[in-house]
């Protein structure tokens, strides 16, 4: 079964609760590449529309960090990907981005929600503005669950080729969350 998204009216389909993914990149990007497909471009490696581009990250935002798919995580990243905001000396691939949802997050705020409020497409570089939020009931970074709700601000930009993502840099008010929570 099947449910739409609920970010901005997205014709993006996300699986329900089997964590499937919600289908190929291709099939979610046909109607924006017919003109590539007539003009010989590859679907899967020319260049994508803004709109193809947009659908990506919000899949990535609902299916990844909210659901917690393992299966679209693997559909939407490159292995050559790389995190540009990772901490200096920090693994900067693909699992260290999982592992920061997966096992940091996830676990400490239930009912997870993505929320994007602005998504902008420059070439193939997407910049999305989203809150993350959730009720803290589990330990955050050593902090222990404190039952309030929490909000996280994120601005990222994510590079996206052949409809997966390749690099991504980021800025996020987790550090202020984190003081709040740690001052009661």
């Amino acid at each position: 079964m099947h449910k739409r998204s609920p970010v901005h009216g997205s014709a993006a389909f996300v699986a329900a609760s089997d964590c499937q993914p919600a289908g190929s990149f291709a099939a979610a990007a046909a109607s924006t590449q017919a003109g590539a497909t007539a003009s010989g471009i590859n679907k899967l490696k020319g260049p994508m529309e803004a709109d193809a581009l947009k659908t990506v990250v919000r899949r990535f935002n609902k299916e990844v960090i909210e659901d917690g798919c393992r299966a679209s995580f693997q559909e939407l990243m490159d292995d050559s990907f790389v995190n540009r905001s990772a901490p200096a000396g920090a693994p900067s691939g693909p699992e260290s981005l999982w592992n920061t949802f997966e096992n940091v997050l996830r676990p400490a705020l239930s009912g997870l929600k993505v929320e994007i409020h602005d998504q902008l497409c420059e070439g193939d570089k997407v910049t999305t503005r989203k809150s993350i939020t959730g009720t803290h009931t589990g330990s955050l970074m050593g902090i222990a669950a404190t039952g309030k709700p929490v909000s996280i601000d994120v601005i990222d930009i994510v590079r996206v080729h052949a409809g997966r993502y390749v690099e991504h840099w980021g800025i996020n008010t987790l550090p202020a969350v984190l003081a709040q929570l740690r001052a009661g």
